[in-house]
């Protein structure tokens, strides 16, 4: 195998070389994957806990409670987006706009009797809530100029107690099961938890490169370009946002040269404080 630290790419190896490597590789991620179904097993143990089925959302035509989300399904999953109110589409969350951008085809989950819905928080940790029907017909802009189409509602009027223990205005991941008339809350996971949404990341985690962020742990002369979730452009360059503030949320940039409006209707409450990275 051929050392070359002058070059930001691996050695070079001849074909048996590199194979035997990777057998070896492969075979920790044959373990890592049966770790992770019996993470799974263990998942499906767990007990539950019982929520207000009548937990008030707002839906867009009307309000509506936590157990019309479910559709009629008996499952449901919810993602809590980390809304921030009153501020225009270039700054809301990149974290959350991440996540949505993954979520595509709702008809296999629909196959196993789950929905998909969205939450959105209407609050920051950086700051207090907006009023929560303006803050959701923002939401609902967004929504539109990013082209989504997964069911869209405010939990505002019921976070506290949806969320009960936990940090508001950080986003969440949080599964329901329905029994009849009863709902009951069976998992929640945040941050890099969120991740179970996400394939960019996991196809990154397949180059040679990586996902090119700075708290990875590469060689040396590896390419470092910041996180992937926010960047000061589009193509053909994606300018990396290397400080704080600026940028977009990675993927507004296509939307944006289609001349989709961004135009959220924010009413510009709350402080212009600089964003506080969310994931």
């Amino acid at each position: 195998m051929v050392e070359n630290p002058s070059k930001a790419q691996p050695p070079v190896a001849d074909r048996a070389a590199f194979e035997q490597q990777l057998e070896g590789l492969r075979a920790r991620e044959k373990a890592h994957t049966r770790e992770g179904d019996a993470i799974a097993a263990a998942r499906r143990r767990l007990p539950m806990v019982e929520v207000a089925a009548d937990s008030l959302l707002l839906g867009p035509d009307r309000p509506m409670t936590l157990l019309d989300a479910f559709e009629g399904r008996r499952q449901m999953i919810a993602y809590y987006f980390m809304w921030w109110p009153g501020r225009p589409a270039a700054e809301q969350c990149e974290g959350c706009t991440w996540v949505m951008s993954h979520v595509g085809e709702p008809a296999y989950l629909h196959s196993r009797d789950i929905t998909f819905a969205v939450f959105c928080q209407g609050r920051n940790t950086a700051y207090g809530f907006g009023d929560a029907q303006a803050s959701y017909e923002e939401s609902l802009r967004y929504r539109a100029f990013m082209g989504w189409a997964m069911p869209w509602y405010s939990a505002q009027p019921s976070l506290e107690s949806l969320l009960v223990g936990r940090e508001l205005g950080l986003f969440h991941l949080v599964c329901y099961l329905r029994d009849g008339d009863r709902v009951f809350e069976t998992y929640w996971t945040k941050r890099r938890g969120a991740e179970a949404v996400d394939y960019s990341y996991a196809l990154m985690d397949l180059t040679a490169f990586g996902r090119q962020e700075d708290w990875e742990d590469s060689p040396a002369d590896w390419p470092r370009l910041g996180q992937a979730t926010r960047t000061l452009g589009g193509a053909p360059d994606w300018p990396p946002l290397r400080e704080w503030p600026g940028g977009r949320p990675t993927a507004q940039w296509p939307r944006i040269d289609a001349g989709r409006s961004d135009d959220l209707g924010a009413t510009g409450t709350g402080p212009a404080t600089t964003p506080d990275h969310c994931h």
